[in-house]
């Protein structure tokens, strides 16, 4: 009885986690967005994985998935956003995935440094002779399998 109690919690808190993370207020919260909640400086996040390129947005072709804001290049990649949101959208909230690995902080991004990993986006810090990607490229499996643990506690 007692584990099909503790078995019964878990799964509540995992449920919960889960509904929080997807509220527009916690997501705006979690996320890397600017003024109007516009993710990824306006970026297009479907050209990153249709193009192999970081895409300006257009400001006139926009949606808001739960709270956050995307630009797109073209109503094509709207459309293909609106089918299948969590395929395009970017991995620890748009915030830097070396940052995230190394030190467990939201840092933010040069929307043009960035990597597509088993069909997921992930976005890197690179200023003032600090590109991230390559650090992360060094130490991958051990920075992500961090970057996840740390991103669990801005989704709660």
């Amino acid at each position: 009885m007692k584990k099909i109690f503790f078995i019964f919690l878990s799964l509540l808190s995992i449920l919960n986690t889960n509904q929080a993370q997807t509220t527009p207020a916690a997501r705006q919260k979690s996320f890397n967005v600017a003024s109007g909640n516009l993710a990824l400086q306006g970026y297009d996040p479907v050209a990153y994985f249709t193009t192999k390129k970081a895409t300006k947005g257009n400001g006139r072709i926009t949606y808001t998935h739960e709270g956050v804001t995307y630009y797109f290049a073209s109503e094509a990649n709207k459309k293909a956003f609106i089918s299948s949101p969590s395929a395009y959208e970017p991995q620890y909230g748009g915030w830097c995935a070396y940052a995230m690995g190394a030190t467990g902080e939201k840092v933010e991004i040069d929307p043009s440094t960035f990597k597509i990993l088993n069909g997921k986006l992930y976005l890197f810090y690179n200023a003032y002779f600090n590109n991230t990607l390559p650090k992360w490229n060094s130490d991958e499996k051990n920075l992500k399998a961090k970057a996840e643990v740390s991103w669990t506690k801005f989704t709660r």
